[in-house]
């Protein structure tokens, strides 16, 4: 018995020992036990930019959809308007909102507002692009769970969600006030000043969405637009862009770039469309030369990479053996090399100061705010782009072609160019401009959400190619996804049906549209 008793003593003190040497052998000593606020901002940080900016082939999907980019690999549902379900993951990044906001209670209260200003922020970004693309979703309930045990939330309605937004960025411009500078970030290093730019910027772009609803008491979308414009502080040029910059590190490089660190098999796919090209060539827009390359028949031709005759168009719509066989003959344009060559081609934006010169612009022809011109912010639009181009591509990439300060100066009031007519003819400027100014930029559809709301740029619908159902419409939303209808069932049937009639389609017309 007592030989027995020392040999489980003995088998369980081995046992024991090599456990902990297992486990100790098995521990990340790179790991942190505990997290900490900056970890998770940087998670969260990094989650939206990921959910927002693909790599390679992915990267360039919502750019077939706005008719930037033909693929030939295979007929791509997106170039030819299919829409399927979206996904709510986006969603699940705001679990670790609690936790930041918890360890930065402790922090001084300059460090705990900026936290604070920041989880606003971040949940006003994710529910909007959600909103944007189907409708009714939950957001007064959602992410409650862990919390409260609400595993089946109910949907709010759009305009609640809308409310909800304004309301979350209103407090995270409060908040970065009287914020400090927060580690963490690498948009802006932390600074609480940029993020605040941002944080009212961004506001302004929801509020435009939200053109058809001036009327309604509730958003007050007018008089909300002209307080922040008045009030607040506003991005001042592209370094203040909600941006992604890339470094050459494996994982880290530009999205389309292929070197040794990050190859990309994709790259002999993309074709760029003619809803780019057409109107860059008549406006003698020189980004045409920073975009893309000349077509290889054209040269061989004879015609020189400076020629604007070197850069043919092909309709994104057209059937998908022609786009293929204009490939194979040469007769089509590439992305410029240097998207391809460079492992830092240029920072990829969520939003960026063009986009919000082009917003002012927009308001002042709706008569939403005085005291500046369209024409100066819609110029302060276009040249911004052309500077971040000028300053981010080698003149070994602009086919001779530059953009000197004389040429960017001077293309805004160009007869072409400048504002001109009606109001609606302005706008239809403006948006078009602002769809010129978003190539591989503005990577959450944004430029489709324009068409979608404006009808500029004018898309091609040509029904034997259009994937959407019926043939003779375009899209204009995703459907609820597959996740929900398995598991919150109920709830979402419930905002199906008080949207749609009870039809999930894409062609129902949410709240936001109507």
């Amino acid at each position: 018995m007592l030989k027995y008793i020392m040999a489980v003593l003995v088998t369980s003190i081995v046992w024991t020992s090599c456990t902990q040497k297992f486990d100790a052998i098995n521990a990340n000593p790179d790991a942190s036990t505990t997290s900490t606020a900056p970890w998770l901002a940087t998670n969260m940080l990094t989650s939206i930019t990921s959910d927002d900016i693909a790599s390679t082939k992915g990267f360039c999907g919502p750019f077939m959809l706005s008719k930037y980019v033909l693929w030939t690999e295979r007929q791509e549902d997106l170039q030819y308007n299919k829409i399927a379900r979206t996904s709510f993951g986006r969603l699940s990044v705001l679990r670790n909102i609690a936790p930041m906001l918890g360890y930065a209670a402790n922090e001084p209260e300059g460090l705990k507002n900026s936290y604070t200003a920041l989880a606003h922020f971040i949940r006003a970004w994710q529910f909007y692009q959600l909103t944007m693309q189907v409708g009714d979703i939950p957001y007064s309930d959602a992410l409650k769970g862990e919390s409260n045990g609400v595993i089946k939330p109910k949907y709010d309605s759009q305009k609640a969600v809308f409310i909800g937004i304004l309301n979350e960025l209103d407090s995270a411009n409060t908040l970065f006030a009287t914020g400090t500078d927060f580690s963490g970030d690498f948009i802006y290093k932390g600074s609480v000043d940029q993020w605040r730019r941002l944080t009212n910027s961004f506001e302004l772009q929801v509020l435009m969405q939200l053109y058809k609803k001036t009327g309604d008491a509730d958003l007050n979308v007018v008089n909300r637009f002209k307080d922040i414009v008045a009030n607040r502080p506003l991005m001042r040029n592209y370094d203040d862009n909600f941006a992604v910059t890339y470094v050459n590190s494996a994982g880290y490089a530009y999205p389309w770039s292929s070197t040794p660190i990050q190859l990309n098999s994709f790259s002999g796919q993309s074709m760029v469309g003619a809803t780019l090209i057409t109107p860059l060539k008549a406006l003698k827009d020189r980004r045409l030369f920073y975009y893309a390359e000349p077509a290889p028949a054209k040269i061989l031709a004879g015609s020189l990479a400076s020629d604007w005759d070197a850069y043919v168009s092909i309709e994104a719509s057209d059937l998908f053996a022609n786009t293929t066989s204009s490939r194979n003959e040469g007769n089509f344009c590439e992305f410029n090399k240097r998207y391809k060559d460079l492992f830092n081609a240029e920072p990829v934006g969520l939003l960026n100061y063009w986009d919000i010169q082009f917003i002012l612009a927009e308001a002042t022809v709706r008569g939403w705010i005085t005291g500046t011109s369209a024409q100066s912010y819609y110029a302060a639009g276009i040249q911004s782009s052309m500077n971040f181009l000028a300053s981010h591509t080698p003149a070994a990439y602009n086919h001779g072609m530059e953009m000197d300060a004389p040429y960017i100066t001077a293309y805004p009031a160009t007869a072409a160019v400048v504002l001109t007519g009606t109001p609606e003819n302005q706008i239809k400027q403006i948006i078009t401009q602002k769809y010129l100014a978003g190539f591989l930029q503005g990577v959450d559809y944004n430029a489709w959400y324009e068409n979608r709301r404006t009808g500029y740029p004018a898309f091609v619908l040509n029904q034997n190619t259009n994937r959407n159902i019926p043939a003779t419409k375009f899209p204009v939303r995703w459907l609820y996804p597959q996740l929900e209808l398995d598991n919150n069932g109920t709830n979402v049937a419930a905002a199906i049906q008080s949207q749609y009639g009870g039809t999930d389609d894409a062609n129902q017309v949410m709240w936001l549209l109507q």
